[in-house]
């Protein structure tokens, strides 16, 4: 039976899960197939990640920066502290200080998110830091989970964390070209018009994105085994997302977001599971 800081602890981290539950079926899908000690610890990551994005990207009535200010100086006293009310920021603080996440990524994170504040259009150098901060930090984050300690395997496996995070976040900007545009005002590729964007530009960026899922599998499949079929998971997921978006034309890419049904999720899920099982994967 669980004492009441054992109840407040998981009820804090079972917020995160719905949340993830509610914004992410992919994701969630991908947490399933970890071994079950890392659910959690990753629903934690995925909560505070999703809440400081839902900041810069849904509350346009709210001043967005005192309100991007107030959640980072309430994440850091949290991780101080040990505690907060805030149940997602509680749920995190325990990740960060159980698996000694880096401040160093906390602080790139949350400085990203800040610049979605303070940028249309990003050059070469801040589009690479934008990367760095929204997406590869998240996957550190959750290689420091992956590896429960062991910080000789974290380093070996740091640089394909990375490349698997910004093979997503590249993705995702594709995905999102229309609403990101038309929605936030927002062009993340360096250098590109959105309303010129034809195949010159869309093969340009899909070359780039391949050679970071090329890079980002060597790690996967060095990964634990806990973790090693859940990113895998979210790995192929993405392959399958950005072939589709490579089948179509720019000006599809313009008009319209590009999804996978759930229902296909699933099938990959499955077949991933079955083919992992016995050794095709």
């Amino acid at each position: 039976m669980m004492d009441s800081k054992q109840l407040f602890d998981e009820t804090a981290l079972d917020c995160s899960k719905l949340i993830t539950q509610r914004y992410s079926t992919s994701f969630t899908l991908g947490i399933k197939t970890l071994c079950k000690g890392l659910h959690k610890p990753i629903y934690g990551i995925y909560g505070f990640v999703r809440y400081a994005d839902e900041i810069v990207d849904t509350f346009h009535d709210k001043d967005k920066k005192r309100l991007l200010e107030k959640f980072r100086q309430d994440t850091y006293t949290a991780i101080e502290e040990g505690i907060s009310m805030n149940p997602v920021l509680h749920g995190f603080q325990l990740i960060v200080n159980k698996y000694h996440i880096e401040t160093e990524l906390i602080e790139a994170f949350l400085k990203s998110m800040a610049m979605d504040l303070d940028f249309a259009t990003y050059n070469d150098s801040k589009y690479k830091e934008y990367i760095y901060g929204s997406a590869e930090v998240v996957g550190l984050m959750c290689l420091r989970v992956f590896c429960e300690g062991d910080r000789e395997k974290y380093e070996e496996l740091k640089y394909a964390a990375c490349k698997l995070g910004s093979a997503f976040q590249k993705v995702n900007f594709l995905r999102d070209l229309k609403s990101d545009y038309e929605e936030r005002g927002r062009v993340y590729f360096p250098g590109v018009d959105f309303k010129t964007f034809n195949n010159t530009v869309k093969s340009k960026i899909e070359s780039d994105i391949e050679r970071d899922f090329e890079e980002a599998l060597i790690g996967i499949n060095q990964l634990p085994r806990g973790a090693k079929l859940g990113v895998k998971i979210a790995y192929l997921y993405y392959l399958k997302l950005f072939y589709k978006i490579k089948s179509l034309s720019p000006e599809t890419i313009t008009q319209r977001r590009i999804r996978i049904p759930n229902a296909r999720k699933f099938t990959l899920l499955i077949s991933t599971y079955f083919g992992y099982k016995v050794g095709w994967n």
